[in-house]
């Protein structure tokens, strides 16, 4: 395929969609990140969309949402890969609430299979992954249908949250950063998502690569809020995602890496609290960040991230690395 086609048809999938992950335009148009990277910068240069770590979107100040179509064909393998993650942090018998985006409908089709929960959410494919679970419990919120993303939003949606408790709230957005936490592009999502939250004991943020160190309008949680955050591996070349990564954890937020490939994928569930093995199971994995980091002097050890790792190991880790960086800045 010649260039000038390459670069139409990568124009054409942003127009279609809002945001584009580099991995899909290399996927689609049949050749190398490298060069799909090459012809990004060359329609950034006239105008035609924007770069940003790891992919591309339309120009123009903060990423504008896409609807659930568009969303559900952008980075399928990313996805699934962290919800059979995701789907390791949740014990039977437990109940939980999951928030709406293409993301969590993921998870909910593994949490089908883990009895004795029950799962409150405002989104309608969560429901109907769930729906002939018959060990799983799904507590709808009321609220207005919000079509484009299939999700129950406004003032019903948020009362009826109110008084509720639950040990984990699994959510996901269009962007997170270090310094704003995770937000969306929609002022009634993000307020539903702020309930959700509220009644969550601790909160699990769910975004994919391309969507760190992207900033959109309405802010939903906090950096200080968020416990821990289930993503894919950054490829090797976007530095972006991967300092975002490690500003995400010197803030003190727990960092889980699910990989993508066939070796990477978890199946089934079990408990957040250790190591796991066998078949189906994510592994543990030391994925190196690259360059220096904030917390981290050059020639020291790379930032430890885990497919599941215990809470408690976790933070000790943090802080024996913290306590390093402090030792060689005094000498």
């Amino acid at each position: 395929m010649f260039a000038a086609e390459r670069r139409q048809l990568i124009l054409e999938m942003v127009r279609a969609n809002g945001a584009v992950s580099l991995r899909e335009l290399a996927r689609v148009v049949q050749t190398s990140e490298v060069t799909v990277r090459r012809d990004v910068r060359a329609l950034e240069a006239e105008g035609l969309l924007d770069r940003r770590h790891g992919g591309a979107v339309l120009p123009g100040g903060f990423t504008r949402e896409s609807g659930f179509p568009q969303k559900s064909h952008l980075a399928t393998a990313e996805k699934t890969a962290i919800a059979d993650l995701a789907a390791n942090f949740v014990e039977e018998g437990e109940a939980i609430v999951v928030g709406a985006g293409t993301t969590t409908q993921e998870l909910a089709r593994r949490l089908a299979r883990i009895p004795g929960l029950t799962v409150v959410t405002n989104s309608l494919l969560v429901a109907q992954a769930l729906a002939h679970a018959n060990r799983v419990e799904v507590v709808m919120t009321g609220g207005t249908l919000r079509g484009s993303n299939y999700a129950l939003v406004g003032s019903g949606a948020e009362q009826s949250l109110q008084g509720l408790r639950v040990s984990r709230a699994f959510l996901s957005g269009s962007g997170l950063t270090a310094e704003r936490g995770l937000s969306t592009s929609n002022m009634l999502s993000a307020s539903v998502d702020r309930a959700l939250v509220q009644a969550a004991a601790e909160v699990v943020v769910l975004a994919d690569h391309t969507k760190l160190g992207t900033d959109t309008m309405f802010q939903t949680v906090p950096t200080d809020v968020i416990t821990r955050l289930v993503t894919d591996e950054p490829p090797a070349h976007d530095d972006r995602a991967a300092t975002e990564l490690q500003a995400l954890a010197d803030q003190g937020v727990q960092i889980a890496v699910a990989g993508t490939g066939a070796s990477g994928n978890a199946g089934g569930h079990g408990s957040a609290g250790g190591e796991t093995s066998g078949a189906g199971r994510q592994q543990r994995r030391d994925v190196p960040l690259p360059g220096p980091r904030r917390g981290q002097v050059p020639g020291g050890q790379p930032f430890r991230t885990a497919g599941v790792m215990g809470e408690r190991e976790q933070s000790s880790g943090a802080e024996r690395e913290r306590a390093r960086v402090a030792d060689l800045r005094r000498r």
